[in-house]
């Protein structure tokens, strides 16, 4: 098993697989990733994509919609995400 460590499985990174949205809207991990030892490393860089800048782009207005973050911290972390989803391109 350590000779294959070096590579990925075909799922890794791949948002709608390691992270799917359910029909209520939240994204939860599938059982079958929770025995592979490249879980934490895949849904970092999954979530470092450009779909997963869109979804934390969603939580920052979520954050701010509930009174969680200001307005300077939201335009903040509103602007560094999308620079960074532009720089993905």
């Amino acid at each position: 098993m350590t000779e294959n460590r070096g590579k990925h499985p075909y799922c890794f990174a791949k948002l709608e697989v390691v992270f799917p949205e359910k029909e209520d809207g939240l994204r939860t991990v599938p059982e079958s990733c929770f025995p592979c030892h490249y879980k934490t490393e895949c849904l970092r860089e999954a979530m470092d994509g450009k779909e997963g800048l869109k979804i934390k782009d969603g939580m920052v207005d979520r954050a701010y919609n509930s009174g969680m973050i200001g307005f300077f911290k939201r335009w903040s972390d509103k602007k560094d995400f999308h620079r960074k989803i532009h720089e993905k391109k």
